[in-house]
């Protein structure tokens, strides 16, 4: 498997029959979603999901299947069949890729503001994006995507998730609303220099940049 990031909350899982892209949103550019044969979508934030882009992407490639939730579900009505509704429980297959979907609820941003659904996926047992939630994957697997920089988030909850998930590697999204020297900061936290994270090894990919998943 490799994992490509795009901006902010967005990557790319090519694996051994096609490819996959996670959460297209405002900051991710079109050229993201060519040539994937799905898109999941973990809840309806701009940064996570924008309507204009997810029909764009649905039109221009006949063969695109769109895994999300129903509140997004809601808002690409007409697409019809090319969009499945998926929940917390719930597994499928893309091209012999297995995904189980983990989680229900959006991170509670303030007392105030009402919590909306949020999903995660768990693709090939391996990797798991979250979503904007911190939600323990049922086993432990081999890569975390970790949500770094949000109004939901501090950095301490950020150490516990990782001692709690207990994933080989972490690696960094979401994390558009950080300058370069915030993320430097949560990463010295949660790397050697921080309380502990249990040994998990954290990092952090430029837009563009790739690694391989062994």
């Amino acid at each position: 498997m490799r994992l490509t990031k795009f901006g902010h909350a967005c990557v790319r899982i090519e694996h051994a029959e096609g490819a996959v892209l996670i959460d297209p949103g405002m900051f991710t550019g079109p050229e993201a979603v060519r040539d994937v044969r799905a898109l999941l979508i973990t809840h309806e934030h701009v940064d996570h999901f924008t309507e204009p882009q997810v029909r764009a992407a649905v039109e221009a490639n006949p063969g695109l299947r769109v895994y999300t939730n129903r509140s997004v579900a809601r808002q690409l009505e007409g697409i019809g069949a090319r969009v499945t509704v998926v929940g917390e429980g719930d597994a499928f297959e893309l091209d012999g890729l297995p995904v189980t979907v983990h989680g229900e609820w959006h991170a509670e941003i303030h007392p105030d503001i009402e919590r909306i659904p949020n999903i995660g996926f768990l693709l090939g047992g391996r990797v798991f994006h979250p979503g904007d939630a911190l939600t323990v994957p049922p086993d432990t697997v081999d890569t975390l995507l970790l949500p770094l920089g949000a109004p939901w988030l501090r950095v301490g909850e950020l150490v516990d998730y990782l001692r709690d998930a207990r994933p080989r590697q972490a690696v960094a999204i979401h994390d558009e609303t950080l300058s370069q020297a915030g993320r430097a900061v949560h990463g010295r936290l949660l790397g050697p220099q921080g309380p502990g994270t249990g040994g998990v090894a954290y990092r952090t990919l430029d837009v563009g940049e790739s690694v391989e998943l062994v």
